[in-house]
């Protein structure tokens, strides 16, 4: 089973929100994140994915997650390749 670190845009209008999980299924855990149930910060919003990276494991997922969330200036980066 494979984990992806995934990075996600907010196309409601008048946001400019953007956040990072993993999951082993994006496409699920996208449809969660738009139908309200997925986590508390992205409630109320409707998100686009921008961004996946495959992980053969769970904690090496965690670990990219962890340092992609505290990186703004790569979540810059991958948001602005993402806009052009």
């Amino acid at each position: 089973m494979f984990y992806y670190v995934y990075m996600l845009k907010s196309i409601t209008p008048g946001t400019k929100k953007t956040y990072v999980g993993y999951s082993n299924n994006v496409n699920l855990r996208l449809n969660k994140h738009n139908s309200n149930k997925g986590a508390k910060s992205t409630k109320g919003y409707k998100w686009i994915l921008i961004y996946k990276k495959r992980f053969k494991s769970k904690v090496d997922a965690m670990k990219f997650e962890y340092k992609l969330k505290s990186n703004k200036v790569q979540r810059k980066i991958i948001l602005e390749s993402y806009s052009k």
